[in-house]
């Protein structure tokens, strides 16, 4: 008998979250209002150390809501990061802004502070750092850069959930944030996302934009065209029971990065994800870096992984390498994007799972190794 296919990710849903998500049924609230949209926001904002949270339809569209609210449009540059999920780019593109492409630090993945201070010019309105894979970006630098020339920081954190920097949890280090709630996610709400923020006047504006715009006074009266990017009380209710288990879902992560740093045999070619001391990973993906990867190489890697039953995935294709967003490549973020994976990594992922891959790729890494 064959070993069973181990995927790259899955949710766990229980009993807690049945139970609360069959309560918003029968209480004939499904849509966008009912009690426990107003929960979930009040509990994540409380997780992230924020005072304001904002439910929405999905992280993209909270990207996209942020930076209309901050009243970006044609004529404006936001500085993202080469190596990101689309999202990033296009949320900037949906506003008729330009994004900016900056290189990424070898180590964490995440913006090159040196890199986005190149960039600045008298148009840039706003940096955008992404929390890539779940390690927070060196927040520090990225601020000491945007305070000296009047720029926004909105952070994309929708890897990131509890990703900790110097001790302070990510999204409310910048302006705002954004996190995703999509299956795959460190909680899952199906599909969702939201904003967080300290700055009352956002909040405010953020929340009537999301609602079409909607007049709080005069019901259908709209002074502006909003968006429909509203959350339903059925998702925000499985957010609840979710965020109840986030900090067990957390350690679950960092004990399953620990397996495979245990189990694959890792050298200076071969590398798993790397923390640096000022940060603590949220370990959304477990990645794995081999130097002598090539496109090929590693497609044919993932390939040999599938035959035996085992899940993975590319790093994210660089935007500079996407028709829509084409430019000369920057050198570490197109060199990441040919020489990662990611690895399964869930709550009911065993060690003996963990074992078992890390056997697989410690063998086919020794296979396809150059001489």
């Amino acid at each position: 008998m064959s070993d069973p296919f181990i995927p790259i990710s899955k949710p766990l849903v229980g009993a807690r979250e049945k139970e609360l998500v069959l309560e918003a049924l029968d209480s004939g609230w499904v849509s966008s209002i009912g009690k426990y949209i107003d929960e979930f926001e009040a509990n994540f904002a409380r997780y992230c150390g924020t005072e304001y949270a904002l439910a929405v339809s999905n992280g993209t569209t909270g990207l996209h809501l942020a930076l209309a609210t901050l009243g970006l449009g044609p004529g404006d540059e936001v500085i993202i990061p080469d190596l990101t999920f689309v999202a990033t780019a296009n949320a900037v593109a949906y506003t008729g802004a330009k994004p900016v492409l900056a290189d990424i630090d070898a180590d964490t993945l995440c913006l090159d502070p040196a890199s986005v201070k190149s960039l600045l010019s008298p148009r840039t309105k706003a940096i955008m750092p992404v929390h890539l894979y779940g390690h927070p970006a060196d927040m520090d630098a990225l601020t000491e850069i945007a305070d000296a020339h009047g720029v926004i920081i909105v952070e994309d954190a929708a890897e990131a959930h509890g990703a900790q920097y110097k001790g302070r949890r990510v999204g409310g280090l910048g302006r705002c944030g954004v996190f995703s709630f999509y299956g795959n996610k460190v909680i899952t709400t199906g599909e969702g996302g939201m904003l967080t923020t300290n700055d009352r006047e956002l909040y405010q504006r953020a929340r009537r934009l999301r609602d079409h715009a909607m007049s709080r006074e005069r019901r259908y009266f709209h002074e502006e065209r909003g968006f429909n990017y509203r959350i339903t009380n059925l998702q925000a209710a499985l957010g609840v029971a979710q965020l109840e288990r986030i900090d067990d879902f957390l350690e679950r992560r960092a004990e399953i990065m620990g397996w495979y740093a245990s189990e694959i045999a890792t050298t200076e070619r071969v590398r798993l994800n790397r923390v640096k001391n000022w940060a603590k990973s949220a370990f959304w993906m477990v990645c794995l870096e081999v130097d002598w990867f090539g496109e090929s190489g590693r497609d044919a890697f993932m390939h040999a992984l599938k035959s035996r039953g085992i899940d993975s995935r590319p790093y994210f294709w660089t935007m500079s390498s996407l028709p829509m967003y084409r430019q000369a490549p920057l050198p570490v973020a197109a060199r990441k994007a040919q020489i990662g994976v990611n690895l399964p990594s869930f709550y009911e992922l065993t060690k003996s799972d963990v074992r078992r891959i890390a056997a697989d790729v410690n063998e086919i890494l020794k296979e396809m190794c150059p001489a």
